[in-house]
């Protein structure tokens, strides 16, 4: 009967062990079990849906513009994900603009001289108006939890980069980010709906051996 029992025991254990592993795991994410994955292609810097595209724009102009758009974005995060601290978006944003002053900087003068270059009227109205379009492109509410999960982890990758690097981080995750403001529910959930229920092993002392295994009979079918 000892046998018998340190074998049901072990039984437990392993299905125990089978569901910690293949279920709750969640990674490096704050505010998912499994997160969802957003990730995309890299981008040039001038797709429409990834930023507001810059008619006429030089390479430095259109790689400006995505530097805008990735601090536009890690700011709305600033302001919209204060919710969840572990995210740090607020400190995270505020080092990243002293960080990599130099390149925002260059980026904000360089997309200033094509809106001068452009612009048939007040070229500061049209930068602000362009300015202020890119901001409300990250506002969202209903995929708030993927924004914000998305918007901390490429904060962090931010502060990893050299500086003069944050256009390369702008390059390989806009998408990523733009893929974020679609709702997406936890990976979690959707991997539960996908697999059969776990069927326990039956405690009846007539289905177990003296050696502690359970007996063929008393499996379940399937």
């Amino acid at each position: 009967m000892r046998r018998k029992g340190l074998g049901r025991g072990a039984a437990f254990l392993a299905l125990g062990s089978i569901f910690a592993g293949g279920l709750a795991s969640p990674g490096s994410a704050y505010l998912y079990w499994v997160k969802p994955d957003f990730s995309g292609a890299m981008v040039t810097g001038n797709e429409p849906g990834i930023v507001i595209p810059i008619d006429g724009a030089k390479p430095a102009e259109v790689t400006a513009n995505l530097v805008w758009n990735l601090r536009a974005a890690l700011n709305v995060a600033a302001l919209q994900c204060q919710f969840s601290a572990p995210l740090m978006t607020v400190r995270n944003y505020n080092t990243i603009l002293s960080q990599h002053a130099a390149e925002i900087n260059a980026a904000y003068k360089t997309l200033g001289g094509y809106f001068k270059r452009t612009s048939k009227t007040n070229w500061q109205r049209a930068f602000d108006t362009h300015t202020t379009k890119t901001y409300n492109g990250f506002s969202t509410m209903h995929a708030q939890i993927g924004f914000c999960e998305t918007a901390g982890k490429i904060g962090r990758l931010a502060l990893d980069a050299r500086k003069g690097q944050l256009a390369n981080i702008a390059t390989l995750y806009m998408r990523e980010i733009r893929n974020s403001l679609v709702p997406r529910g936890d990976g979690f959930f959707a991997f539960r709906s996908s697999v059969r229920p776990m069927t326990l092993p039956p405690l009846d002392d007539k289905c177990w051996t003296r050696k502690g295994e359970i007996k063929p009979k008393c499996l379940p079918a399937g």
